[in-house]
């Protein structure tokens, strides 16, 4: 019960700093530019030969859930890393440089503790930025759009291909989906976390997670690292795509987020072992 009073200071704590809200604010700006565009006749041009290429009905796929799902999963991946930096390479490397932790460190409080209930916070908040992003990006395509009609699903990059016919069965699958993104990019928090437990600027700790992360990207891409596709971060942070799947591969799920929660712990711990070494009375 302790651990939650602290945790809810700590997200108190955490939202009331301002740069918490730029990516909330960015992305409400940037679905109101998204759908703007959808509704113009090049765009629906475009979106029809798509679907009707596949056999399917323009007016029953192109919906609001269809274009929440073009808003999630091409969009958080690139913009929405950079808050998620922004904001877990912030939570301890800010504290430490306006020397807060000294005042915190004084009390008989454990510094595992302290991290454990940092990490916490930054967690959720990946998460629930991710859900606000696919609340309002459907609030928004209801408008636009309306509320009826299926989820048409295409991802060439990892080769899946979904129809979901009916609106309960599609928004079942695009609520799965958003929290699978949400569990995903928790890794690139964790890679920001863990540089911020680190002697080094808030700022520096975001650029260096957001490089290594653009990094991975960019090799993915070549065409002879291909064969180990597997290894690579950004690839196995993109395999929530497999819950949109007609029949979702359980398996592969399960692989690539052991491989994420394995690198997770990891992360945190070799930001704990840092954090843990450091001199903050000096």
């Amino acid at each position: 019960m302790n651990f939650l009073s602290q945790l809810g200071g700590e997200l108190r704590k955490l939202f009331g700093r301002r740069r918490t809200y730029m990516g909330y604010v960015v992305f409400l700006a940037m679905e109101a530019i998204i759908l703007f565009v959808f509704k113009l006749p090049r765009s629906q041009r475009s979106m029809r030969e798509l679907i009707e290429t596949n056999g399917l009905g323009f007016n029953d796929y192109y919906s609001s859930l269809t274009v929440t799902y073009w808003i999630m999963g091409f969009s958080m991946f690139l913009l929405g890393s950079i808050y998620f930096a922004l904001v877990a390479g912030d939570i301890v490397a800010k504290e430490s440089e306006d020397g807060n932790l000294r005042l915190v460190l004084a009390r008989p409080v454990s510094r595992l503790r302290i991290l454990l209930l940092k990490y916490a916070a930054v967690s959720i908040y990946t998460i629930t930025f991710v859900l606000f992003v696919g609340i309002t990006g459907y609030a928004m395509a209801v408008a636009a759009l309306g509320w009826d009609g299926g989820l048409f699903v295409w991802n060439y990059k990892m080769k899946v291909f979904g129809v979901f016919g009916t609106w309960n069965e599609g928004m079942g699958r695009i609520s799965l989906a958003a929290l699978g993104i949400g569990i995903s990019m928790i890794t690139l928090s964790s890679i920001a976390f863990m540089f911020s437990c680190f002697k080094m600027k808030p700022a520096s700790a975001a650029i260096v997670s957001l490089s290594i992360l653009f990094v991975d990207l960019v090799l993915q891409e070549f065409p002879f690292f291909k064969p180990y596709e597997q290894y690579f971060v950004t690839w196995r942070m993109s395999n929530w795509v497999y819950l949109l799947e007609m029949n979702i591969s359980w398996a592969k799920l399960a692989g690539s987020y052991a491989f994420l929660f394995g690198l997770n712990a990891t992360l945190f711990l070799i930001g704990y072992t840092a954090f843990r070494l450091r001199d903050f009375k000096t």
